[in-house]
C-alpha cells in the first residue's frame, strides 16, 4: 500500500491530535472519522481542511464503510471496552489510546480478543517515544546505570483539561486519576524494570482542584495529588510523585533511574538528559538536550505521538508485532487500579494473579 487510509474513532482532543500527526506522516491519510457529537465532527472537518473526509455518527458505520485500512481509537476511557469489542472483530490494525480499558477485567477481555486476530493491536502509551525518555531507556539498556535498583517519576503539572460532557471529572468514567493519567508512568516503570510488579502502596487525595465544580449535582471525585510506590518481583522499587496543581514548575516531568553503577535522568519540557557515574561523593555528570530530527509534528507530547505512528505504520507494512502491545496496556492499568484501591483501603495491594 503506497498510502494507508486511517479511520479515527473519537474526534476529541486526542483524536484530533492523532489526526494532525497522521497528516504529517508520509504514506498516511485520514479518510474517515466517527464521533456521536456533531461539534466534534465539525472540528474534524476543520482539521481535514481541503482533504476529503467522510464523517460518521458511530464507529460501526466507519468500520463497514470500506474507506479505511487501519483504525485509531481515541474515545473516552469508559467506552474503550465496548468500542474495541467491535473493532477487534474487524480485520483492521488498531492503535487504541491509553488506558487500554478502565478495569482489569475489560483489559483481560481485550487481551484475549487480540490474541485471536491476525491484525495488530497497539496501545497508545506514547511516553516511551518522547525523545528524552527514549534516550533514558536506551541508556539503561546500554548499561549506563548498571543493574537498575530504583526508578522515580515526578509529574507536577496543571489540572485536568475540560473534555466533552466533562466525562473526565469522575472515576466511574476514567478509572481514576492513577489509571487515566498515570498509566503512562506505570508503563514506563514496567518497561524499564522489565519484571512483574507485585505490590503497590499509595496515598492521595483531592485537595485543591475541582472542589467547587458540580455536574448535574455530582461532585468530581478524581484525585489531584498522590504518592505511589511499586515493588517488583526482582526487588526493584519505583515511585510516582503526582501533583496536578503545580503550574509553577520549570519541568513538569522528571524521571530518574538509579543503578549500582550510576544514574540517568530525563526532564520535560526542557528535554535535558543527564547521565552520571558513581564515584566517591560526586561522580561526573554529562548533560544533553535531546530531540529527534524525524519528528514532523511536535504536538502535545514532544513529538512522541508522531514517532509512535511512524513505528505503527512500519509494523503494519512489515507484519511486525506491536512494540507496545495489549499486555503492556493491561499491566499499566493493573498498577493504576491497585494504587487507587490502596488509597481507598489505606493498605498495600498485591497484584497477585491480576496480571495472569
Amino acid at each position: 500500500m503506497d498510502e494507508l487510509r486511517y479511520g479515527i474513532i473519537g474526534a476529541g482532543m486526542m483524536g484530533l491530535e492523532h489526526f494532525r500527526n497522521l497528516q504529517a506522516l508520509p504514506g498516511a491519510r485520514v479518510t474517515a472519522v466517527a464521533d456521536p457529537h456533531p461539534e466534534s465532527l465539525d472540528w474534524a472537518r476543520l482539521t481535514a481542511a481541503d482533504d476529503p473526509l467522510v464523517c460518521f455518527p458511530d464507529h460501526q458505520s466507519l468500520l463497514e464503510s470500506g474507506a479505511i485500512d487501519a483504525v485509531v481509537v481515541a474515545t473516552p476511557n469508559m467506552t474503550h471496552a465496548a468500542v474495541l469489542a467491535d473493532v477487534l472483530e474487524s480485520p483492521f490494525p488498531v492503535l487504541v489510546e491509553k488506558p487500554l480499558c478502565t478495569t482489569i477485567e475489560d483489559c483481560r477481555t481485550v487481551v484475549a480478543a487480540a490474541k485471536r486476530r491476525d491484525a495488530i493491536v497497539w496501545v497508545g502509551l506514547e511516553y516511551r517515544y518522547m525523545p528524552p525518555v527514549a534516550r533514558l531507556i536506551a541508556e539503561v539498556v546500554a548499561g549506563s546505570v548498571g543493574t537498575v535498583r530504583m526508578v522515580a517519576i515526578r509529574e507536577h503539572r496543571f489540572p485536568f483539561l475540560k473534555k466533552v460532557d466533562d466525562w473526565n471529572r469522575f472515576n466511574r468514567n476514567t478509572g481514576g486519576t492513577l489509571v487515566e493519567k498515570c498509566c503512562h508512568f506505570f508503563d514506563l516503570m514496567n518497561h524499564i524494570v522489565a519484571a512483574p510488579p507485585v505490590r503497590v502502596f499509595a496515598s492521595g487525595g483531592r485537595d485543591v482542584n475541582h472542589l467547587d465544580e458540580r455536574y448535574d449535582g455530582d461532585v468530581p471525585d478524581i484525585l489531584d495529588n498522590a504518592l505511589v510506590i511499586v515493588e517488583y518481583e526482582n526487588g526493584v522499587r519505583a515511585s510516582l510523585d503526582l501533583c496536578m496543581f503545580a503550574e509553577g514548575s520549570v519541568n513538569s516531568e522528571e524521571l530518574s533511574v538509579v543503578g549500582d553503577a550510576g544514574k540517568v535522568e530525563a526532564f520535560l519540557p526542557s528535554c535535558e538528559v543527564r547521565v552520571g557515574t558513581r564515584a566517591p561523593f560526586h561522580g561526573p555528570v554529562t548533560t544533553e538536550v535531546v530531540h529527534d530530527e524525524r519528528v514532523e509534528h511536535e504536538g502535545f507530547h514532544h513529538g512522541s505521538s508522531y514517532l509512535e505512528h511512524v513505528d505503527f505504520l512500519d509494523a503494519i507494512r512489515s507484519g511486525a508485532p506491536p512494540q507496545v502491545g495489549v499486555e503492556a496496556g493491561l499491566s499499566s492499568v493493573a498498577v493504576g487500579v491497585a494504587a487507587q484501591e490502596s488509597i481507598t483501603t489505606g493498605s498495600p495491594v498485591g497484584l497477585g494473579d491480576r496480571l495472569a
